[in-house]
């Protein structure tokens, strides 16, 4: 090899060793292998050599442009590697260390109690469903048995979206999840065994009321099913999530147009202390029912073979209870004192055995 080729491969060598960042090791690559790089001169004078020296001359700069471009890769992944050595170390964290501030961040009363309620309702071969919270007024509706006139379809209680298209009929913000089961039904048949959690709208702003809360219903489609089962599930149901295996649980009838028979579940309290399972009255808490053979029919099973039960249960209202909130209007007002308060560790997630 010539001379100022041994030259040119030593510098290289040297000035590759003493690249210590990325933007030293690409200007050495750059400056030999570049477009206008010393390797790449010394190729294009090949021309002014005789024919020759020409073929000989070649060979040799085509192998050190080889052994360059092998020498500057191998410099330039190794400098990847110490960067990246080096950032591991000064980012290293002790996780066995305290944190040098107190964590902060808690679950929202609401997330925790949903998680409560599908962790119960998950022991007991239940699982989620989905579904939109605009809804067709057939699926909101219609398919549960509502009639027209029924005061849940006006203006005043319900909350209407335009249709996309001209002339046709408006959508609505969902009054309650029942839609999911409705849903469920169609697109699976039958048997069936759901909770349904999910943001609901209505028209009603107070203390206890809020146009958009959270509800979770439930719907369980099987052959022979009675309303034995729908009060054994709903009374362990909640006796595991107060945490009051005795508490009293009356079932008192009522009216659901989706349900025949209907009933509302009360569970026993105080009136003067708030306490739960305590003294001798009485608080509603959700209600529940056999499904009606017209709401099974809609969906396209036969009422002589299938039977279920469901029932819905305001998430909000159970979590006033079971913590001690006052006022509905708390869970939305973004209140930092008030969720550090009420809030639930990130760390203590709810669980399947979590109550039992």
């Amino acid at each position: 090899m010539a001379n100022d080729l041994e030259t040119l491969k030593s510098e290289t060598v040297e000035a590759l060793a003493g690249a210590q960042t990325r933007a030293e090791w690409d200007a050495v690559r750059v400056g030999t292998l570049g477009r206008s790089g010393k390797l790449t001169g010394l190729l294009r004078q090949l021309g002014t050599f005789p024919p020759q020296e020409r073929k000989e001359r070649g060979q040799s700069l085509n192998r050190l442009r080889d052994e360059l471009t092998v020498l500057i890769e191998t410099r330039g992944q190794e400098i990847e590697e110490e960067a990246l050595q080096k950032r591991l170390n000064d980012e290293k964290v002790d996780v066995t260390q305290p944190p040098a501030m107190p964590m902060v961040g808690k679950i929202h009363p609401i997330s925790r109690t949903i998680e409560e309620i599908t962790s119960i309702f998950s022991a007991m071969s239940f699982r989620v469903a989905e579904g939109p919270d605009v809804e067709t007024q057939w699926h909101n509706f219609s398919a549960l048995n509502t009639p027209d006139h029924h005061p849940a379809r006006t203006d005043q209680d319900t909350f209407y979206v335009p249709s996309e298209q001209e002339g046709g009929e408006p959508r609505v913000l969902r009054t309650q999840t029942s839609g999911v089961q409705i849903r469920t039904m169609l697109d699976e048949g039958a048997p069936v065994r759901i909770i349904a959690p999910g943001r609901t709208y209505r028209a009603d702003h107070d203390a206890t009321h809020s146009p958009m809360f959270h509800q979770c219903e439930g719907l369980v489609v099987e052959e022979n099913i009675t309303l034995g089962h729908l009060k054994g599930c709903l009374v362990e149901f909640l006796r595991v999530f107060f945490d009051k295996p005795d508490l009293p649980v009356r079932f008192r009838a009522s009216y659901f147009p989706f349900t025949e028979p209907s009933m509302e579940i009360d569970i026993g309290w105080s009136r003067k202390t708030g306490e739960i399972g305590a003294g001798e009255d009485w608080l509603e808490v959700l209600g529940a029912g056999m499904v009606h053979a017209r709401v099974l029919a809609n969906c396209g099973l036969d009422p002589q073979q299938w039977q279920g039960f469901a029932f819905g249960m305001g998430i909000e209202r159970l979590a006033m209870l079971k913590n001690g909130i006052p006022d509905l209007r708390s869970f939305y007002e973004s209140d930092l004192r008030w969720l550090r308060h009420y809030g639930f560790s990130a760390l203590s997630p709810a669980t399947l055995t979590e109550g039992f």
